[in-house]
C-alpha cells in the first residue's frame, strides 16, 4: 500500500488508529485457550470488531515468536485473513529489525514476501547498509526508530552528537538513503513535544506513534504538533483496546475502545 492510499483510508474512516496485536496467551480470555489456535481466534475477533474504526494493524513479532512454529502459523493465518477479509488495511510488522546487508535482505523477504507486510519496524544502529535491503521493495514501507517512548529512551537518542541530538542525527541521515521515500519513522506519545523539532527534518513522512493509551501519551499533544495537511501519523493503541476486557464480550468492548479513539481522531481531522 501507498502513502497516498493509506492517506485515503485515514480521510475515509476518519481515523488514523492503528490496533497492536500485541497477543499475549497469559491475557486473553481463558476460555479461548481450549480453541485449536487461541491466538488467531483472539486476533480474528478484535479485527473484526475494530477494523472499521482503524487504518492499520501492528502485531509484535515478539509475542508470536516467543510461541514457536505455532506463534509464527498464527501470526500468518492473521495477515492472510486481514488480507482477504479486509485488503485496505495497513499492516504493520513490529519486529525492529536491523542487521548487516544480507541478513536485513533475508528479513526483508521473510515479512514482505513471505508474510505480506506493508511496513516493517526496523532499528537504524547499524546505520545505512543495514536499511536500505529493506528500502529496495516497491510499495513497502521501512520505519525506522527514531525516538520512542520507554523511559531507556533517553539513554542515548537524546544524546548530543555535534550541535544535534542523536535522534535528530538519525533521522537527518536517514533521508540521504537510497529509497529514503519509502522511510516512515517511530515517535512515542510520551515524547509529543519533540514533534515540532522532528517535523521540520521531515515535514511530510508518516510516523508511527505508539504510547497513547496504556503508557500514558495524549492524542491531542500529538496531534498539535505532529499532524499534518495529509495527517502524517498512525497512532497505535494496543492494551487499552484488546485487553479492554477478559469477558465473553472481549471483542465488542474492544470495539467500542477503538470507537472512541476513531471518534476523538475525527474532531483532529476536522480541525485540518
Amino acid at each position: 500500500m501507498t502513502s497516498k492510499e493509506l492517506t485515503e483510508q485515514i480521510f475515509k474512516k476518519k481515523s488514523f488508529l492503528c490496533v497492536g496485536l500485541d497477543t499475549d496467551l497469559d491475557k486473553i480470555p481463558t476460555y479461548l485457550l481450549s480453541e485449536k489456535d487461541p491466538v488467531f481466534s483472539f486476533n480474528k475477533a478484535i479485527i473484526d470488531a475494530t477494523h472499521e474504526y482503524c487504518v492499520a494493524y501492528k502485531p509484535n513479532i515478539a509475542f508470536y515468536e516467543a510461541l514457536g512454529v505455532d506463534g509464527w502459523k498464527a501470526l500468518k493465518k492473521t495477515i492472510e485473513y486481514l488480507h482477504s477479509e479486509y485488503p485496505d488495511i495497513y499492516t504493520i510488522a513490529d519486529a525492529k529489525r536491523g542487521d548487516i546487508g544480507n541478513t536485513s535482505r533475508m528479513y526483508a523477504k521473510a515479512f514482505f514476501d513471505d508474510l505480506g507486510f506493508d511496513s516493517i519496524t526496523v532499528a537504524p544502529y547499524m546505520g545505512k547498509d543495514s536499511v536500505e535491503p529493506f528500502l529496495e521493495f516497491k510499495n513497502k514501507h521501512t520505519i525506522l526508530l527514531a525516538l520512542t517512548s520507554n523511559e531507556g529512551a533517553f539513554d542515548f537518542q537524546t544524546l548530543k552528537t555535534g550541535d544535534d541530538d542523536l535522534y535528530k542525527k538519525v533521522i537527518q541521515t536517514s533521508k540521504e538513503w537510497q529509497n529514503s521515500e519509502n522511510l516512515m519513522y517511530v515517535v512515542g506519545a510520551t515524547k509529543a513535544e519533540y514533534l515540532a523539532d522532528i517535523r521540520k527534518i521531515i515535514p511530510e513522512n508518516f510516523l508511527l506513534v505508539p504510547g497513547v493509551g496504556a503508557q500514558g501519551g495524549s492524542l491531542e499533544e500529538v496531534c498539535k504538533y505532529g499532524i499534518t495537511k495529509n495527517v502524517g501519523l498512525l497512532v497505535n493503541s494496543s492494551r487499552k483496546i484488546i485487553y479492554a476486557s477478559d469477558s465473553s464480550n472481549f471483542a465488542e468492548i474492544a470495539g467500542a475502545k477503538a470507537e472512541a479513539m476513531q471518534n476523538q481522531m475525527a474532531l483532529e481531522l476536522e480541525k485540518l
